[in-house]
């Protein structure tokens, strides 16, 4: 099951959003990630992209580890 489909995944989601300051009209962008591998998730290009990947990549982490919390 992907992780998205879990129950807890969307308060996940907005629990690490808030901590990291992630804006929630940007969530949407962080939920693909959990769709593909790790080693395909952006990195930042330092070109000053708002959000930066690295922005999105901490979120998802963070979901990670709040999802094993649980």
């Amino acid at each position: 099951m992907s992780l998205t489909r879990l129950p807890e995944f969307a308060a996940a989601l907005t629990r690490a959003c808030d901590e990291l300051g992630l804006p929630e009209y940007y969530r949407s962008i962080v939920r693909p990630l959990f769709g593909m591998p790790r080693s395909q998730w952006p990195t930042c290009c330092g070109g000053g992209c708002e959000p930066c990947a690295q922005m999105l990549v901490a979120v998802a982490d963070r979901v990670c580890e709040l999802l094993k919390e649980t």
